[in-house]
């Protein structure tokens, strides 16, 4: 029978030896899903024996991870700005650095209750982690994916918040209009899709990941009907994207057009508010 500190060991060298980024810190994330521990958790009972049981899943999540197949989708959830959000092959994995959009608009969302719409939703994180943080705001997700619609439902409930699920192409399926609409949709073009790491191209659903420009042309058309005075719009976009975009939003209807950055200073938001 292996103790938790020797299964972290021996797993963090095999995958080391398969050329997996971080060995130890997916091991970490595994060890920490299968045991069903916080990953702090993990480091206080490194002698602590495991199970049969534990040790078959542990070492199926591992041979999975060798092959590839990202560590979340392995695990089935991750955390993302206080939610637990259920991720599967359907939907995109949630990126930390969305937390920063997230952040940013809890922030600026008035004390008095606003409409918001997550379109483009996915797993639903953006729009759920915004309704917890404000219960009091009407939150609508889109998405153009049954499937993904499907995992957001689940994770609303998983989450304990009410949220209206609309399926349909950008902002086809609503009607009325919103103070604040977000949206984080396939940006990467087809040439950088073949460029990006095997895991995203072999894992990730393609229809939530390319699209280049054409969403953004779009939405600079289509947006302003569907906005009440004083709206605002969150945009996630690609790195390199910033001016291009910006370019986009330069009639009469925006009275603030700014693009802010991630972690890494690259261009990743687009930040919009009508007159």
């Amino acid at each position: 029978m292996k103790t938790l500190g020797e299964v972290l060991k021996l797993s963090s060298e095999f995958l080391q030896k398969k050329g997996v980024d971080r060995p130890r810190r997916e091991v970490e994330e595994l060890l920490s899903s299968v045991l069903q521990l916080p990953r702090i958790e993990l480091y206080m009972q490194f002698d602590r024996p495991l199970i049969e049981q534990e040790l078959v899943q542990m070492r199926e999540a591992v041979k999975r991870r060798s092959e590839g197949e990202p560590w979340q989708y392995i695990a089935g959830e991750v955390e993302f700005f206080g939610c637990s959000i259920k991720v599967n092959r359907d939907v995109l994995i949630p990126r930390h650095e969305t937390e920063i959009l997230v952040d940013r608009i809890v922030k600026e969302i008035s004390e008095t209750a606003v409409e918001i719409w997550d379109v483009c939703t996915g797993s639903g994180c953006i729009g759920i982690a915004l309704k917890k943080k404000r219960p009091d705001c009407k939150v609508i997700l889109s998405d153009i994916s049954k499937e993904a619609l499907l995992v957001a439902k689940e994770n609303a409930e998983k989450n304990g918040v009410e949220v209206e699920l609309l399926q349909g192409d950008l902002l086809q399926p609503f009607q009325g209009k919103a103070d604040i609409i977000v949206c984080n949709p396939p940006y990467i073009s087809e040439k950088e899709y073949a460029t990006l790491d095997r895991e995203v191209r072999e894992w990730e659903p393609k229809i939530a990941l390319i699209g280049g420009m054409q969403f953004y042309e779009r939405l600079s058309h289509e947006l302003p009907r569907y906005l009440h005075p004083h709206g605002k719009v969150y945009f996630e976009i690609g790195t390199g994207m910033g001016k291009q975009i910006k370019n986009l939003f330069t009639s009469v209807h925006w009275k603030t057009v700014q693009i802010a950055q991630d972690w890494s200073s690259h261009d990743r938001f687009l930040f919009l508010e009508t007159e």
